[in-house]
């Protein structure tokens, strides 16, 4: 079942059909797409990135003020063909019908393999017929009309996406990367199998089912996109990347955080300290799923967010969370800046806020992936009344066909660019995720006093009232009190103890510290990469800054965004919440924050998986704004068509160059008919260059020079003899 909030949304969206933008209809049947096909959030980041582009190009090229992004440029070494059409008499019709035909054939391509591409096609084939255009028209000649315009971007889209080292022609199956850690029966308590502790380790089900809802028997999950660092990004700079080795292979990790903290199994002290401080807060906290512990808390904006300041180191976690009750340090809004009143109180269970919060930004069974969750974000953002439709908040008022174009085409970008970066430093740093490291160092024993039982340096920290010591007469002696001196926790005591999900809970209990589960479903327990940066966290901080860039405000229209999540009907593997919550946000960053804590209160992230994902999403977000920015007002050249030189013209062998620019430049030699010949990079010396064209046969040519952003620098006629 899908998310309640969302479900309200996309019912809501329905009954708004021939309200919304035909972008917005597009984007909603993407999103349907991704719930229904394998729950791979890197891949749906990518398929959002290119729809969204599908999109916007479809639509700049009939506007008179926009630039395209790929039409027509050369982007990572791809180069699109494009030659002027005429404007259309109906611009806006034009731009709907060529961005239907681009999205509907990108999604032909993309979701053809889907386990759900039955309820896929006929989603996209109603779609089209309602909106009156013929799937039967394949032809890519654009010049004939919009039809043909979309069909076009979506093949070069298509072909840019086989050589933008996603490896889509190969399913996006793993090239080299492999596992140093047999998996973990997933089933059975403990993990004594593990090889390292500080790398990741693959799972085994009897039965698994992904976060997509589909199901695998007898299932070891592979690796999601440990090689993603290397596909080619949206807003990311080539001086952000570090190219690093491992077996000979290469991984290209963007804004390098460094290392996570690693468990050191021969002597207690230093960073090590830190590996079990972070693995030993998610046990903790797990400890805070209980909704009938009486404990209440306020979850409103008047106590909830407005973080300002961020750890940038290990010893900076201990002060930011905290430990023994959960959350962070936030100090809330003292006011709606937009009403001027106070925020009203919303007193609830912490049981129930900190499962509801593990569910919601888990994104539950038929899911969108994180990438998709923050596109629902959007579309719920725009659908307020409230919104002005000004990108940055100033300027001219978008339509709300321009709105949604130019904010899926921002907003698509960044989630690519945080994919590549976050799973870049996965595939890269391998690191563990809960499960291995609490039960693994559970195998170990106990490291805080050599005199007790089961003393090893590697082993968790005892911690009284959170984690102890079985001892005699303890109810977890075992039968044959073969468990005496094992740990124990205090923590959500796990699956085994819930009967009927639609009726009773786990609670909160002590448990054998091999018996730890995570705070998801026993069919899924934990996302299959590894966990250092929390993806969760990247993608949600830099849409949080691209939504507060775009619409030139921190806040939610009106000061307060809102999800509903009915008593006894929303959590999916327990019963819960025991009360009606409304999680609220005054601000885009207030959710993205929370988001970053529910990864830990339902077990999948340490901290320190967290805040590296969080300050580089800012990072990702901001500079996804600008970069996209540009491509929203036509420019002209910065310099002049006529300051440039080719000489000699007529040629046969090679030309110089001659320009007034400093840089790269990218040069395309094409045929008369628009057929690329020759695409490649010069380097220019005092403005000169030489470029060879020995490979041409004789005959006409044009000569298009580009500057590093894909801007026209120059155009010639040349002649081969």
């Amino acid at each position: 079942m899908r998310l309640f909030p969302i479900i309200i949304l996309f019912f809501f969206a329905i009954s708004l059909h021939g309200q919304h933008s035909v972008a917005r209809q597009w984007n909603d049947k993407v999103l349907f797409a991704i719930s229904k096909d394998l729950a791979r959030p890197t891949v749906h980041a990518r398929n959002l990135f290119h729809t969204s582009v599908a999109m916007y190009d479809a639509w700049a090229v009939y506007s008179a003020n926009a630039e395209t992004y790929l039409l027509g440029k050369t982007a990572h070494g791809f180069n699109c063909p494009y030659h002027t059409v005429p404007t259309p008499a109906n611009v806006k019709a034009a731009q709907e019908e060529a961005m239907s035909f681009a999205v509907y054939r990108l999604m032909h391509k993309r979701f053809a393999l889907s386990p759900g591409w039955p309820l896929i096609l006929a989603e996209i084939d109603s779609l089209m017929m309602s909106l009156g255009y013929d799937i039967n028209n394949e032809s890519t000649n654009y010049k004939r009309g919009p039809a043909e315009m979309g069909n076009y971007i979506a093949r070069q889209i298509i072909a840019y996406g086989l050589q933008d080292g996603s490896n889509e022609s190969g399913k996006y199956v793993n090239q080299y990367y492999n596992p140093v850690n047999p998996p973990m029966q997933i089933e059975l308590p403990g993990d004594e199998n593990i090889i390292d502790i500080n790398r990741w380790q693959p799972l085994q089900f009897t039965k698994f089912i992904d976060q997509s809802g589909n199901q695998f028997n007898n299932f070891i999950s592979p690796f999601l996109s440990p090689e993603w660092g290397n596909v080619a990004p949206f807003a990311l700079k080539e001086e952000d990347a570090e190219i690093k080795h491992r077996a000979g292979q290469v991984y290209k990790v963007y804004h390098d955080p460094g290392p996570p903290a690693i468990l050191d199994l021969n002597q207690v002290g230093g960073v090590s300290e830190e590996f079990k401080w972070n693995f030993a807060m998610v046990a903790i906290w797990g400890s805070l799923l209980d909704p009938g512990d009486g404990v209440m808390v306020d979850i409103s904006p008047a106590s909830v967010g407005n973080n300002s300041v961020y750890p940038t180191n290990l010893a900076g976690l201990h002060d930011f969370y905290d430990e023994f009750e959960g959350g962070d340090r936030s100090t809330g809004h003292p006011l709606n800046p937009r009403t001027g009143q106070a925020y009203t109180p919303q007193i609830v269970p912490r049981g129930d806020y900190t499962r509801v919060l593990a569910e919601f930004w888990a994104d539950g069974p038929s899911s969108v992936t994180p990438p998709g969750h923050w596109f629902d974000i959007l579309n719920y953002v725009s659908d307020q009344p409230d919104l002005l439709k000004k990108i940055r908040g100033t300027g001219p008022l978008c339509s709300d066909l321009e709105w949604d174009v130019k904010a899926y085409f921002t907003l698509g970008g960044a989630m690519h660019d945080a994919a590549i970066t976050a799973w870049g430093i996965k595939g890269w740093y391998d690191s563990a995720r809960p499960v291995s490291a609490i039960r693994g160092m559970a195998e170990l024993g106990q490291s805080s006093d050599p005199n007790l039982p089961h003393y090893h340096p590697g082993g968790l920290p005892l911690i009284p009232g959170f984690i102890e010591i079985i001892q005699a007469g303890d109810p977890l002696q075992g039968v044959t009190s073969q468990y005496i001196g094992e740990v124990k926790l205090k923590t959500w005591r796990g699956p085994n103890y819930i009967g009927d999900p639609k009726t009773t809970v786990a609670g909160v209990g002590w448990i054998r510290a091999k018996n730890w589960w995570p705070y998801q479903r026993p069919t899924f327990v934990t996302p299959p990469f590894a966990g250092y940066i929390s993806g969760h966290s990247t993608y949600s901080r830099a849409a949080a800054e691209v939504l507060t860039a775009l619409t030139g405000d921190e806040y939610f229209p009106g000061g307060l965004g809102e999800f509903q999540c009915k008593k006894n009907e929303y959590l999916v593997f327990e019963d819960g919440p025991s009360t009606n919550i409304v999680l609220q946000w005054a601000t885009y960053r207030d959710a993205s924050d929370q988001c970053s804590l529910s990864r830990i209160y339902g077990g999948i992230h340490p901290p320190m998986d967290d805040i590296p994902g969080r300050l580089i999403g800012i990072k990702i977000g901001q500079r996804a704004v600008d970069f996209a920015e540009q491509y929203f007002i036509k420019t002209t050249p910065d310099v002049p068509v006529s300051a440039f030189n080719i000489f000699p013209n007529p040629t046969s062998s090679a030309v110089q160059i001659e320009v007034d620019y400093e840089g790269n430049m990218s040069v395309n030699v094409f045929y008369l008919d628009g057929r690329l010949a020759i695409s490649t990079n010069l380097i220019l010396v005092e403005g000169r260059a030489v470029l060879d064209l020995s490979d041409l046969r004789t005959g006409m040519y044009v000569v298009v020079g580009l500057d590093e952003d894909g801007h026209l620098i120059f155009r010639e006629k040349l002649g081969r003899l």
